[in-house]
């Protein structure tokens, strides 16, 4: 039996997706409502923890759980000015970890797997080489990443002290961003709201309107798909050989003028007219730079990334059609009052997510 915490977020909903659909036994795990319907509607068993509270975990008391996969985290994309509370960060990401790792070494899980943002490597990014596991970690301590990197980090000692200390199978998936149907179009950006470039990306291309590329076309970054990510886990579940730090990237630098290309490609919606893409460097852009060396993961999990960014967009657009996840942009919409009346269902018949 396979739990997995995070149940109702972006990758545990894909992740469980293709559990199920390779007969694994899973149980799903959150503390949100939209998963909660979503996986009582599709007869996958759910169970409502809060891992900050250790109480909680009684409610699986006595389950055979084999394998144990944490995705819960608190994130700044998902936290406003008016809600940002230091002590949250710790509270779900440092002190939730914590109580998994007891309940794992308690249950003598077979393997527990954690996957963390890269995000506390953000000091080495200007390097501007491939970073490997064995670099370690460094980061800033100002702006919105700091006590999220600060939490994660102080997590990721605790897994490794669990290592170390008791025997215990852990591995860490170190992820840079995760595209895929469902997250990437409103977040929180140092607390406020904001509409991503990508989502502004794809709907100028749909309804033909020129594309503004802001900034240095050529800066580029290391982003990796969810359903690359997904097979990740499936390898570090079925090998014996994974242990310790993986990074999960694509191993490659995609620039902005690649990343415009491909939607456009993609999504443009009329062939009779043309794409029109403008270049404002004198304009920001958020972009920042950094690339990952995979060659870890390819020996030991013998895993390798699937989908370049074109064949990426080609499946986001085939799920996006198909709304078959609309739960995810619904809580996401919900998050941000743009779309009240999502309640576990997805209908959005006026825009284009």
């Amino acid at each position: 039996m396979i739990l997995v915490f995070g149940a109702g977020g972006f990758i545990g909903t894909y992740l469980i997706d293709e559990l199920v659909k390779r007969k694994f036994n899973v149980i799903a795990s959150d503390t949100c409502e939209e998963g909660e319907t979503f996986y009582k509607n599709r007869n996958i068993p759910y169970v409502q923890i809060d891992i900050t509270n250790n109480n909680d975990f009684k409610k699986i008391a006595g389950t055979d759980i084999t394998t144990v996969i944490c995705l819960a985290a608190l994130q700044p994309a998902n936290i406003s000015t008016e809600r940002y509370d230091p002590v949250d960060y710790i509270k779900v990401n440092t002190i939730g970890c914590l109580h998994i790792l007891e309940f794992a070494k308690t249950i003598k899980a077979r393997k527990t797997i954690f996957a963390y943002s890269h995000r506390n490597t953000s000091a080495l990014w200007e390097k501007g080489v491939p970073i490997k596991e064995d670099d370690g970690r460094k980061f800033k301590y100002d702006g919105e990443y700091a006590m999220f990197s600060i939490s994660e980090s102080a997590a990721q000692d605790c897994i490794e002290h669990y290592r170390t200390q008791y025997g215990m199978p852990c591995i860490l998936f170190r992820l840079p961003p995760v595209y895929g149907y469902g997250p990437h179009i409103e977040i929180y950006k140092n607390g406020k709201y904001f509409k991503t470039g990508f989502l502004t990306f794809i709907e100028n291309s749909m309804t033909c309107k020129p594309i503004e590329v802001w900034g240095d076309s050529n800066a580029g970054r290391d982003i990796i798909y969810v359903k690359d990510v997904v097979s990740a886990f499936i390898k570090a579940i079925t090998t014996d050989r994974a242990d310790g730090l993986y990074n999960i990237a694509s191993g490659k630098l995609l620039t902005l003028k690649e990343e415009v290309a491909a939607i456009a490609k993609v999504f443009w919606g009329d062939a009779g007219r043309p794409v029109v893409i403008i270049e404002r460097p004198d304009k920001p852009h958020f972009i920042e730079t950094y690339l990952y060396d995979i060659s870890r993961a390819k020996r030991d999990l013998n895993w390798t990334p699937e989908y370049d960014f074109e064949s990426m967009l080609t499946d986001y657009k085939k799920e996006m059609q198909s709304d078959r996840f609309g739960h995810l942009v619904c809580k996401r919409k919900k998050m941000f009052n743009t779309r009240p009346q999502c309640n576990g269902t997805h209908e959005d018949k006026d825009g284009l997510f």
